[in-house]
């Protein structure tokens, strides 16, 4: 049987839980029937899954017949299985299989040293399945384990029928693919506080990183070339961030290596959410990590600033207070917080908002205090983009009924800051038709310096 496996998309959802469901009949009659029965995977829970790019699914003559997600809430060096299935009319068929392998092998490219799972040790497609692909079963009450034999038990799930089991993942070595995550961000204020004799305007600002964003992948040369396999529509390889950071990095660095860049975008093009920076930051820390060229911290962040002004917190990946034109960083420690991020769908061109004779240019400088008391909380863009992008204004106005809604940098984003993940989850999935909701965490260190210290204490540089 013919069937391939690619990334799920958020219209899958729906899908994915229905074949979850099926395959959870396969277990009427077992012990933990009554526990299995009563469980099932939200949608909801499914759509942030799949928005982190955490799924992937097994597609037959057009139609989704099993999937895959992982977990990335174990231990710093291993991922977790958080669920597999196939639909029973399918099974036996190699699909389980593949899709085991693929997150397998997607899990090697991150970095990850083994991958862990939960199951069953006395049903033939469980605990005898993966023991054929190379899992073996661990102690569960081991501290990784933990928060997983704590959730399985606030389930009701029984204790005895339960065992974990791990696969040991083969080092990276050169000549892989490795994957790299490049984060949104959001700006939580923006003032313009005056202009420079260069042009460019002074700002005041605060950076928060998220848990989501675009995903670029990365394969050293040893004939200095620095490609991009997979054209991009509309965006020259020579105009290409990503491009131009690995040229900048060479050439700067004096290397003889190269690499191959491949960027799967998640974070809208013109959102606001930093995306471009964002990707080049990636390849800066990436290719420095890959190539071994020995730059910090500073002087990786100084490059990244010829690139963009955004691209330096992307390379130090800690939410920041900002100065000048972003460059100037001061590290801020920011409470645990969620976020509705809503796209209108509407590009909002940067240079025209910079340009418009409407815009306030010369604010009174706010300080962390005023920003941290709630006094300095607005974006100096948002009058501007209302009245000219009626989209970003309808997603405002929509998103301000849950709370307070604010536009992220120049737009035409907007996002919404919610206490827990619940409350989070709960607006998106209200997300009127024509606008794209996700939701993603505030988190430091970010995701790319997670995962540079992953893959660098591989080893895999010679």
């Amino acid at each position: 049987m013919h069937f391939t496996i690619s990334r799920a998309h958020d219209d899958d959802a729906e899908r994915l839980c229905a074949i979850e469901r099926a395959a959870v009949e396969l277990f009427r009659g077992h012990e933990a029937w009554p526990s299995y029965s009563g469980m099932s995977l939200p949608v909801d829970t499914v759509r942030d899954l799949i928005a982190r790019g955490m799924v992937w699914v097994a597609v037959v003559d057009g139609d989704v017949v099993g999937f895959v997600c992982l977990d990335t809430d174990g231990a710093e060096h291993a991922i977790g299985i958080a669920e597999i299935d196939v639909l029973p009319a399918f099974g036996g068929k190699g699909i389980g299989a593949a899709l085991l392998e693929h997150a397998c092998a997607w899990a090697r490219e991150a970095g990850y040293r083994r991958v862990d799972l939960g199951t069953l040790a006395d049903v033939p497609w469980n605990a005898p399945f993966y023991a054929k692909h190379g899992f073996a079963v661990v102690d569960k009450h081991a501290p990784d384990f933990a928060r997983a034999l704590r959730r399985d038990r606030e389930n009701g799930f029984p204790d005895h029928l339960r065992v974990f089991m791990s696969r040991p993942l083969e080092p990276l070595a050169e000549g892989d693919w490795t994957v790299w995550p490049a984060p949104a961000k959001l700006n939580l204020f923006l003032r313009i506080v005056g202009r420079r004799e260069d042009g460019y305007h002074e700002l005041q600002t605060v950076f928060r990183l998220l848990d989501w964003g675009d995903e670029v992948r990365l394969r050293v040369r040893t004939d200095g070339a620095i490609t991009r396999p997979k054209a991009v529509p509309g965006v020259p390889e020579e105009a290409d961030l990503t491009v131009r950071a690995a040229r900048l990095l060479a050439a700067h660095t004096g290397t003889a290596m190269g690499a191959e860049i491949e960027v799967s975008k998640r974070i809208p093009m013109g959102g606001g959410l930093g995306g471009g920076s964002s990707d080049a930051a990636s390849v800066l820390v990436g290719l420095n990590t890959l190539w071994d060229t020995g730059l910090d911290e500073d002087a990786l962040a100084a490059l990244g600033l010829s690139l963009g002004a955004d691209v330096p917190v992307f390379v130090r990946g800690r939410s920041a207070w900002a100065e000048g034109v972003g460059e100037a960083l001061t590290p801020m420690h920011l409470p645990r917080r969620w976020y509705v991020v809503v796209d209108p769908r509407e590009h909002v061109p940067t240079a025209a908002l910079f340009a418009a004779p409407e815009l306030t240019r010369q604010a009174p400088r706010a300080t962390i205090s005023s920003f941290v008391s709630g006094a300095s909380a607005e974006n100096a863009f948002e009058p501007v983009v209302r009245a000219r992008h009626p989209r970003v204004a309808a997603a405002l106005d929509w998103l301000g009924g849950f709370g307070h809604a604010r536009l992220s940098g120049s737009g035409g984003c907007v996002f919404l800051e919610t206490r827990t993940h619940e409350a989070a989850l709960g607006v998106a999935s209200r997300c009127p038709g024509g606008f794209t909701a996700h939701v993603a965490a505030g988190i430091d260190p970010s995701p790319l310096l997670v995962a540079r210290n992953r893959i660098g204490a591989k080893g895999i540089v010679s």
